[in-house]
């Protein structure tokens, strides 16, 4: 049986980040919808708002982070997208933590199917986002 390594980041704070970038993108999808079917931007403006709120807050939780979880988040998210597998995690995390700066939050919110990614490699470490549902 293989040893499952070790993360820097707690899984209930690493799925706090997948429900809240779910919940901008949802969001954020809404918006689109909103915009596609009326053509009064008050509405838009509104749904507009609380996505970039949740953004906001996304950010400024992940900006809060130390740089060994923001590091973890990195790599959690290029293994989620298929760039490596456990057996490599320590090349991936180097790789990580070579290419880490301050622009991480950025990064990671720009990232389309971020929360997917994330969820994908959590299950790799034996996590599952409906155990950690209850305590989000």
């Amino acid at each position: 049986m293989r040893k499952i390594p070790n993360l820097s980041i707690s899984p209930e704070k690493a799925f706090f980040i997948v429900a809240k970038s779910r919940q901008s993108d949802s969001k954020a999808t809404e918006s689109d919808l909103v915009t596609d079917l009326s053509d009064d931007d008050t509405s838009y403006g509104l749904d507009d708002h609380s996505s970039q709120t949740d953004r906001s807050e996304l950010s400024t939780f992940i900006r809060g982070l130390n740089v060994d979880e923001q590091i973890d988040l990195v790599a959690l998210m290029w293994l989620g997208r298929g760039d490596g597998d456990l057996d490599n995690w320590r090349d991936l995390r180097a790789e990580a933590e070579r290419a880490h700066n301050n622009r991480t939050a950025s990064y990671l919110i720009g990232t389309p199917m971020l929360a997917d990614y994330l969820e994908e490699a959590l299950s790799q470490f034996g996590k599952s986002f409906e155990d950690f549902e209850g305590h989000l």
